[in-house]
């Protein structure tokens, strides 16, 4: 048995075909898409829509991110004022890119399992952990955590949302982050996904990096209008992207205080964030 499992895309499409491509090369049984297909990058629609048309030619499997999530609520609920508005706005934004076909968003579940054919192979899929799908399994975080937010009796737990591929074993359980295909984290640009195999002595996995068009991909962020469109934080998202390291958490506590408080713009806040930065 061959599954992939591939996660935060966020809405990279040049980096989404390169995964797509490599994995149908190699002729898995199952693939699953573990979350955060959307928002965070400038090709929202047309990643939903390549997925959508995978799910229903070749049987590709969803699992709601918290992102999908967020998108979801967008639809739902109004920004509450002008400055939760400017806020959110990047997720408006794709939203608003998203929404002739938000029914390709709905009833995602948000776990997967499955096995190899009997009990001593079950692998339990979600995008963050049993507690939330914003609940990402680092380093630093403890054994006794990873260990209350896991599902009991699996053979294999694998998870994402952090886009920082890694392995851990809680009391002899395998933990598997397969990273981000679109926007990793980890200081290295290339995108990643899992491809696990079940063998004779259980379950083998690999994390595979792979190289893709980022200077499309850069394109597509200004050419499709999503740093202009996207408010003043899409700038952050953009770096992030751009360094393959995480930014938002230095914002939001060395920043964003000031601005819910309103001491200080949100425009010139990020600008002054970004200068700091560099």
């Amino acid at each position: 048995m061959k599954i992939a499992i591939f996660s935060d895309v966020q809405g990279n499409l040049p980096a989404m075909e390169e995964a797509v491509s490599r994995i149908g090369a190699w002729d898995p049984d199952m693939v699953i898409m573990d979350g955060d297909l959307v928002n965070r990058g400038p090709s929202s629609l047309a990643c939903l829509e390549r997925f959508d048309d995978l799910r229903r030619t070749h049987g590709w499997l969803p699992v709601k991110g918290n992102h999908e999530a967020w998108i979801l609520r967008c639809a739902r609920e109004a920004p509450r004022d002008a400055l939760d508005e400017a806020l959110r706005r990047f997720a408006d934004w794709t939203y608003q890119q998203v929404r002739p076909r938000l029914d390709a968003l709905q009833d995602w579940p948000d776990h997967l399992c499955f096995n190899g054919g009997d009990d001593s192979s079950w692998v339990h899929v979600t995008h963050g952990t049993m507690a939330s799908n914003r609940q990402g399994i680092t380093t630093s975080v403890s054994d006794d955590d990873v260990r209350a937010a896991m599902p009991e009796d699996v053979s294999l737990f694998v998870t994402a949302h952090t886009h920082r591929p890694l392995l851990r074993f809680v009391d002899g359980t395998p933990v598997l982050n397969v990273g981000s295909v679109g926007s990793p984290f980890d200081g290295d640009p290339r995108g990643s996904y899992a491809l696990l195999e079940l063998r004779a002595s259980g379950w083998h996995w690999d994390i595979i990096r792979f190289d893709y068009d980022r200077a499309q991909a850069e394109r597509d962020f200004h050419d499709h209008g999503f740093i202009e469109g996207g408010g003043p934080l899409a700038r952050i998202l953009f770096e992030e992207w751009r360094r393959a390291h995480l930014l938002m958490p230095t914002w939001r506590r060395d920043f964003e205080p000031a601005v819910l408080a309103g001491e200080r713009p949100l425009q010139p806040a990020v600008d002054a964030f970004l200068a700091s930065i560099d």
